[in-house]
């Protein structure tokens, strides 16, 4: 099931499927009615006769189609049963239930059972509890459903009527069902908002027009060619359907519609319509200007690169970020990829990253909590206690960058790249004044994480868990200040409650107790009935044969058979009395009152923030943006990536072009899916000033290397750090690659019409500032013609002045009296080993003609048989090509010994970290704060003296500084100690140390901090010059810290003087 399209004379229409066209949905209800086709909950159940209009016609013919596709046996029988009629009502229990249609859906798409079986006389139906509600409705709105849901009025009733109903709200794709979660203890999966999508046509090229219900927003962006127009479909939040190669095939397997006028204000109009907004209902423009920007990159492009995830191409996603970077971080990286920002905003994105490289104070944990969550949570007034105390962790990391000198300047270069993402212009300061005011409103009322001011009530005389039922789903929420009067009345009837108890239960408990029967003699307990929220109690066999006046008779007497709320009697051995029953009531309402109080106050909150949600929306972003760059960091400088420097188109007059010649320059390049760091990648230098034709073997690396230039291209523009040792890189006006073509039998297309398709949409769009890569060019095709185009398609390309390879196995180009002045030609280099030829996959200048592809065919498995006979044929048919291509041959042996471009070595210079930003002690009283105090002073002498005597001796060659960074609970270490030597402190809860080394700071802090007790445990850690001096270091920590009176944790790991690997500080490699 995908999303439902409406297209229009003028634009193509796509939103979320739902289940008609004319706003149909799925309603479940909880004791009541079930309805379909009509929003009118109070109509009757109408004959089968009776006459349909147009309308309530066409809706049931729509829903005759759609369980037509259904396939479950169970779901099938259900069908069967259907009458089909406007309106299907029916009274069912306390679960949330449909009938009719609407539980074939549920079966068939919420793996729900039918109730009452598969009987052949009864209507369909089906339901769930209220536990398993939310699970259903992500069943339903996964497969493209929208659900309204319907609530009983909670309070009391009078006998025999009616409970009163409401709709509490819909469920659509992307926009889950929110009601009541102010007043639940957990959290809710929250997905990506689903756009309404349209689509037209302007002299420009394609334009596509994006609202978001949720965030009441919509952004339009024109000038798009139809296979970026594509790629933008494949990547909605829709994007797994369709299975289309161009545009019209994207479309023509959904549901269309075509509208007159104009596409934006029509578009709108059909969102409100859709979702049942008011006419009034304001959607806020945010789009942001695509002037200056490179093309967002084609399917094509996208797929071959991995920035959509494809089966068998390397992602480039999974390289740019750690494997624990999950969630919006990734969504981001991932759009930034597909859409490339203008050069300013890359500028700032590098820039940033470049600080977050170097910063050696500890970072945040960066809290991020989706926009468009925050938005409907916060509109609906259902945020609860825990979304509060996240939404206040998103500002306090906001304002704990302000207030840090090195992450302040982080901060302030974030604001573009996040008005980007978001379309929020809003100043700095602005920002900082309206984060503090938030954070301080939000701990002003809510009950933060550690703070514990109200203990659940006890009592000596029965079950802690009534208490613990009773009152946990609401103490604890907000700050005992604001409700001083209804905690004061519930623990005065929580001891009356304890005292009636007492005074009616206990004298009966003791009378038993000392009545002694070895079989059949009296028992009694007092019990929680949690079913029933009462304490009562529970025995048998209690009553006194003769009443004699003894201690117990007369609470015996006051007992009473114990009843349900619906005064029906609950057992035999269930008994109250009056007064219990009289504080039961107090106590529930006393309960029932306070937390109203505390919904109150948590609905309140989310009024009060609405009219901050522009500026709550924009520092999620931020955060988000924070993180994303803080891990890609962290991941290139474990792979040994590098900043490239970005140089400005030379037809912008406010910049002075790096070259004459508008070049890229890549040295050291090797394939991203490549560790470098494990030193398994070949590295390659590009110097690129025109149009490379390149020649090679098969599997002489060819089609990797084209790869690895359009994603070192992509991600310089964007930004980020390349794989390679050094990089120039100019801002193109789009990257586009071509690789491999396939037929589509759907088009009715040949894979070489699909080939000249995507070709002639490359030339269309290349320019001078363009980077076009096509391997393997015309391939599909008879090789005379298809090199004849080849070569045509290089002098169109060569005219342009684009940057580019273009790779080929057609040789006969080579032969062709091209009238071109800038192409190159280059090769993959071969080398002879054992007289065979073997690729060095290294890029030289010149041509190869040799193919491998005898050789090829043999390492696949092809039998040895037909090589021969295929050698055979070749040597009689091509008899003069093979003597030409043997001297060929030996021409590239040649170059590959002499013209070979890269180097196998790397140059590291050693550095120590002096500067940084350490936690100001001045004036605490905490005692934590103290203790981090005094081991941070004992660390610094015990290993600044150390040090000292080591450059004495000459042990080390210059003298290191110890600088003492801490680590807070909610923070984590920056990328600058990644690949460095660390020596380390835990301070843990109990007020011990753990002393230990690492060249792995993150991942030693997650470790720890993944172990029970430690989750918030904080750390201080310096940065040493080599492994085999932290491990000496952290020895001497080990043995000298209790002498100064703290207590260690791992006092036995000093006896192990010498482990840890030697390494010579001098030969320890440091990226700077």
């Amino acid at each position: 099931m995908g999303p439902y399209w409406l297209a229009t004379r003028n634009a193509v229409v796509s939103f979320p499927r739902y289940s008609c066209r004319q706003l149909e949905q799925i309603y479940c209800f909880k004791g009541q009615k079930v309805l379909k086709g009509s929003s009118k909950l109070t109509k009757k159940l109408k004959a089968s006769n009776d006459t349909l209009n147009d309308k309530d016609l066409s809706h049931l013919l729509w829903w005759k189609e759609r369980l037509k596709i259904c396939r479950k046996p169970s779901t099938v029988q259900l069908i069967k049963r259907l009458t089909y009629s406007n309106l299907l009502g029916l009274d069912v229990g306390d679960f949330y239930e449909a009938i009719g249609i609407d539980a074939c859906i549920l079966v068939e798409y919420a793996g729900l059972n039918p109730f009452g079986g598969l009987r052949s006389d009864s209507i369909p139906r089906a339901g769930c509890p209220v536990v398993n509600l939310r699970q259903t409705l992500d069943d339903l709105t996964r497969n493209g459903y929208s659900v309204c849901i319907v609530e009983e009025v909670q309070g009391p009733t009078q006998a025999r009527s009616r409970k009163g109903r409401f709709i509490s709200g819909h469920a659509h794709p992307g926009s889950p069902y929110v009601f009541g979660l102010v007043g639940v203890d957990h959290d809710l999966d929250f997905p990506e908002p689903m756009p309404v999508v349209g689509i037209s046509r302007s002299a420009r090229g394609y334009c596509i027009n994006l609202v978001l219900e949720t965030m009441k927003t919509y952004s339009s962006e024109d000038g798009l060619t139809e296979e970026a127009l594509v790629t933008k479909l494949r990547t909605c939040r829709w994007g797994e359907f369709g299975e289309g190669g161009l545009l019209w095939g994207e479309c023509s397997g959904r549901q269309f519609e075509w509208f007159e006028g104009n596409p934006v204000n029509e578009l709108l109009l059909k969102v409100k319509e859709l979702y049942g907004l008011d006419d009034d209902v304001a959607f806020r423009n945010v789009t942001v200007s695509s002037e200056n920007r490179p093309q967002p990159l084609t399917l094509g492009t996208a797929t071959q690169i991995g920035a959509i995830p494809t089966e068998g191409i390397p992602c480039l996603l999974k390289v740019l970020l750690p494997s624990n970077c999950t969630g919006l971080p990734v969504l981001y990286i991932r759009d930034l990829l597909l859409n490339p920002p203008a050069y300013e905003i890359a500028s700032k994105i590098q820039a940033t990253c470049k600080l977050m490289s170097n910063v050696t104070c500890s970072i945040p944990e960066f809290t991020c909590v989706s926009s468009a969550k925050l938005v409907k949570l916060l509109e609906q007034r259902e945020a609860n206690h825990i979304e509060f105390c996240r939404i206040k962790n998103l500002l306090d990391d906001i304002l704990h960058m302000y207030k840090n000198s090195e992450l302040n300047e982080i901060l302030k270069l974030l604001m573009d790249p996040t008005w980007v993402a978001t379309g929020l212009k809003i100043d700095f300061e602005t920002l900082v004044t309206e984060c503090e005011w938030a954070s301080s409103r939000i701990g002003e009322t809510i009950s933060l994480d550690g703070e514990s001011d109200q203990k659940i009530s006890s009592s000596s005389v029965f079950p802690s868990d009534f208490f613990e039922d009773m009152e946990s789903s609401w103490k604890g929420r907000v700050k005992r200040i604001h409700i001083e009067e209804e905690l004061a009345q519930l623990q005065s009837a929580a001891e009356a409650l304890s005292s009636a108890v007492t005074e009616d239960f206990l004298p009966i408990i003791s009378r038993i107790k000392a009545t002694t029967a070895p079989f059949g003699g009296p028992k009694g307990e007092i019990l929680y009935a949690r079913e029933h929220e009462a304490v009562w109690f529970k025995g048998k066999r209690f009553a006194p044969s003769v009443w004699a006046g003894t201690p117990g008779e007369e609470q015996i007497k006051q007992l009473k058979p114990a009843a349900d709320s619906r005064g029906r009697k609950v057992g035999e051995e269930w008994f109250t009395t009056m007064k219990v029953e009289d504080a039961l009531m107090r106590y529930h309402e006393a309960g029932a009152k306070a937390k109203v109080k505390v919904l109150e106050l948590l609905r309140g909150l989310s009024f009060e923030m609405q009219s901050k949600i522009n500026v709550l929306v924009f520092a999620s972003m931020l955060l988000v943006i924070a993180k994303a760059l803080f891990a890609h960091v962290s991941e290139g400088r474990r792979r040994k990536w590098v900043f490239p420097t970005l140089a400005k188109s030379r037809r912008s007059k406010d910049v002075k072009p790096l070259d004459e010649a508008y070049g890229m320059e890549i040295i050291g390049l090797s394939p991203y899916w490549f560790d470098v760091a494990e030193g398994s990648a070949v590295h390659n230098t590009v110097a690129m000033q025109s149009l490379f034709l390149l020649t090679g073997p098969n599997g002489g690396g060819k089609s990797s290397l084209l790869r690895s230039i359009c994603a070192a291209a992509l991600l310089g523009i964007c930004g980020f750090m390349v794989p390679a040792e050094s990089a120039l890189i100019p801002q193109y006006d789009s990257i586009m690659l071509h690789m491999k073509s396939y037929d589509s039998p759907a088009d009715g297309k040949s894979s070489f019409q699909v080939e000249m398709s995507e070709i002639r949409s490359i030339i269309s769009a290349t320019t001078k500032r363009s980077l076009v890569l096509i391997d393997e060019i015309c391939r599909g095709t008879e090789t005379a013609k298809g090199t004849c185009i080849a070569g045509s398609i290089i002098e169109t390309l060569d005219k342009i002045g684009c940057l580019g390879v273009v790779s080929t196995h057609l040789h006969g180009i080579f032969t062709l009296p091209l009238n071109t002045k800038n192409t190159v030609y280059k090769a993959m280099g071969t080398v002879s080993v054992d007289g065979k030829t073997k690729p060095t996959l290294k890029l030289i200048d010149g041509i190869c003609r040799e193919s491998l592809a005898f050789e090829t065919a043999k390492k696949e498995g092809i039998s040895e048989s037909i090589i021969q006979r295929a050698e055979s044929l070749y040597l009689s048919a091509y008899a003069k090509e093979v003597v030409s291509a043997k001297n060929d041959s030996e021409l590239v042996d040649v170059c590959s010994n002499m013209s070979i471009n890269g180097s196998d070595e790397s140059h590291f210079q050693l550095r120590r970290i002096r500067e940084g930003v350490a936690h100001n002690w001045t004036g605490s009283t905490n005692r934590t704060e103290f203790l981090q105090k005094e081991v941070e002073s004992a660390v610094t002498v015990i290993c600044q003296k150390k040090l000292i005597e080591l450059y004495k001796k000459k042990n080390i060659s210059e003298l290191a500084e110890v600088h003492c960074v801490l680590i807070g609970a909610r923070e984590r270490p920056p990328p600058s100690t990644i690949g460095a030597s660390s020596v380390y402190v835990m301070l843990r809860p109990d007020k011990k140390l753990y002393v230990g080394e690492t060249d792995d700071l993150e991942g030693r802090v997650t470790a720890h901090r993944s172990k029970e007790g430690l989750q918030n445990v904080s750390f201080l850690y310096f940065v040493v010059p080599g492994k085999s001096l932290a491990c000496q270091l952290e020895t001497l920590l080990i043995n000298q810290l209790p002498n100064q009176g703290f207590r260690l944790a791992n006092v036995a790991d000093g006896k192990h003087r010498n482990f840890g690997t030697s390494v010579s500080i001098e030969s320890v490699p440091v990226c700077s």
